[in-house]
């Protein structure tokens, strides 16, 4: 069953108007450091020496997870409502898991402008993308650590929904990842910019005010729509940046043609409002079938997996 809804009017409004939210004090200080306590064991690093922060940005795997109802129950009533309720939802995306993305800066690093950022993008990297794809179904980014302005925090352009939502409309036999990232079919030329590059450097497509960076304090979570075109920033603090990025995915793709208009998701909602069609897509349909792909990074988080294993055992932690 669905938790009781938790999301305010205004909460609502701004994931309408906006693509996100910022909830505050879903988990306590003490149920993350319980959850991280073996982080830097894990990296192979020192908290407190910085000549052994070797790697800038890294994408951990995972070992273990947590129930998000258990963890972090006001976070997981905002999904739910956000997403049509828990039986939308896919059993294997109710947990989080301890695969964390640690921004750790370089020395000599400092901000980069937003627009100048080269990581702009959409998550699915695993699948043919259509404009209902269940695969990705929200953003999440539970916060680890506390992050300040300048500290790392994941960068959104919100004026990239209705963008993306459009191409993808426009494409119903789908997008695959690569096109997606590095540009639309039309680009040409060794000088092409990626399809979400061209999107956040074209002032047109994008304004100054759709721009945010993600900060907050431990216990924090953002969920943003599945579209928000997203980057890492650069850790100019180099106070240790930590957050996981677990998908949402849905047992089955979003519907954009219902009989009543109340019958849509928020998430459902902020889609079609974008392409200007808030009634729905009467007869709208995927006209391709849809498949999978194994992205090169699950390779390389496994080999990365084992690493950590050792590292673990040889401090006598054991992990699953």
């Amino acid at each position: 069953m669905s938790p009781a809804p938790s999301l305010s009017a205004e909460q609502k409004a701004h994931f309408l108007t906006h693509g996100f939210i910022h909830l505050h004090q879903c988990f306590s200080r003490e149920s993350s450091e319980a959850f991280t306590a073996h982080l830097w064991t894990r990296l192979g690093m020192s908290p407190t020496d910085k000549s052994t922060w070797h790697t800038e940005r890294i994408n951990m795997p995972s070992h273990t997870s947590v129930l998000i109802s258990e963890f972090a129950p006001k976070a997981w009533s905002a999904i739910c409502e956000l997403v049509g309720g828990a039986d939308r939802i896919s059993d294997a995306t109710k947990v989080w898991k301890d695969s964390f993305i640690v921004n750790l800066g370089k020395e000599g690093q400092g901000a980069v402008a937003f627009r100048d950022l080269d990581g702009w993008h959409v998550d699915g990297d695993f699948f043919h993308h259509f404009l209902d794809s269940p695969e990705q179904a929200l953003l999440v980014i539970p916060i680890f650590s506390d992050i300040r302005p300048g500290g790392g925090g994941t960068a959104i352009c919100t004026d990239g929904i209705g963008v993306v939502a459009r191409h993808l409309y426009a494409n119903p036999k789908g997008v695959t990842p690569w096109m997606y990232v590095r540009g639309t079919p039309e680009s040409t030329g060794p000088d092409r910019l990626s399809f979400y590059s061209s999107i956040v450097q074209n002032r047109e497509l994008s304004s100054d005010a759709s721009f945010h960076e993600m900060t907050g304090e431990v216990g924090d979570v953002y969920l943003l729509h599945p579209l928000m075109v997203h980057s890492a920033t650069k850790n100019a603090t180099r106070v240790p940046r930590v957050i996981t990025n677990p998908p949402v995915a849905l047992k089955e793709p979003f519907i954009f043609d219902r009989e009543r208009k109340g019958e849509f998701s928020l998430v459902e909602q902020k889609t079609l409002q974008e392409l200007g069609h808030p009634e729905g897509l009467s007869g709208w349909k995927v006209e391709c079938e849809r498949d999978g792909f194994v992205p090169r990074r699950i390779k390389i988080q496994e080999e990365m997996k084992e690493r950590e294993r050792e590292r673990l055992e040889r401090q006598g932690i054991q992990v699953a």
